[in-house]
């Protein structure tokens, strides 16, 4: 029989990541957050479907370019004006699908589970915007890019959304499709040498 046991993308670099944390003494943390739930949502956000889904969820649909709403465990990242990526933690796809769904009855709207689409690696430390702005052509200064701030970009030639989490210290996810995952791993861990 078949080992059907999950295996997260970064799984063979879990160890390296956390030499890499320890030999920096706190000036960046780097770690993988498998699984976690990612639904791609579309719909109008000025219709009725949106203010539903917003009420399901507890959690209102952000509307400003680039910006991510978190309530509780949820966070909403908003990637275009009718399209939004909710994240959850593991395990919560087929619920989170399901309320939304039942949300917006009638109502048009594209519900899709990403979430073996992508990892999710995170960024964290004094030093995680400096790792971070080596390959990403954004902004990334908390003026330009602070708490609550997301964007679909670059960083290391490979498309990422990367979010700047809203909680004291919390850093940043890096969501890399699970194909380059490994790539830009490599690239984080090269390019965290400057801080070990």
């Amino acid at each position: 029989m078949a080992d059907t046991a999950l295996i997260s993308p970064l799984s063979h670099t879990a160890d390296r990541l956390a030499a890499a944390t320890r030999s920096s003494g706190g000036a960046v943390r780097l770690a993988e957050l498998p699984f976690l739930a990612q639904v791609n949502v579309r719909l109008d956000a000025k219709g009725a479907a949106a203010e539903a889904v917003g009420l399901a969820l507890d959690l209102q649909l952000p509307l400003q370019p680039n910006s991510a709403v978190r309530a509780g465990e949820l966070t909403a990242l908003w990637l275009g004006p009718d399209e939004w990526l909710l994240v959850g933690p593991p395990g919560g796809e087929r619920a989170l699908e399901r309320r939304i769904r039942e949300a917006a009855g009638d109502e048009p709207v594209s519900v899709t589970d990403v979430s073996a689409q992508r990892t999710t690696l995170l960024v964290t430390g004094p030093r995680a915007r400096d790792l971070l702005a080596h390959g990403c052509p954004l902004d990334l200064h908390p003026r330009a890019f602070g708490p609550g701030r997301c964007a679909q970009t670059t960083l290391g030639r490979t498309q990422v959304v990367l979010v700047a989490r809203d909680e004291p210290r919390a850093g940043f996810w890096v969501l890399v499709r699970s194909s380059f995952a490994g790539y830009l791993a490599d690239w984080l861990l090269d390019a965290a040498t400057e801080y070990i």
